[in-house]
């Protein structure tokens, strides 16, 4: 075989083994399972309603006073 045949082979055979390794990641990353935190359990939610709260209460106090 000449050099050139088995350059050609050699890198054959590492497109071969990139394509295998990118289908296996492209597997994996569809057949994991997501999943969504409940809003009951959710602490940035909680925090967020009670700033939206707090704000509210300084604005009806600010109206008041005018």
């Amino acid at each position: 075989m000449s050099t050139l045949s088995i350059s050609i082979l050699i890198t054959l055979v590492i497109i071969i083994f990139v394509v295998i390794i990118f289908a296996a990641a492209i597997t994996k990353g569809y057949s994991y399972k997501h999943t969504i935190d409940q809003l009951d359990d959710n602490p940035y939610l909680k925090n967020e309603t009670k700033e939206k709260e707090t704000k509210e209460k300084e604005t009806k106090e600010g109206k008041e006073r005018s």
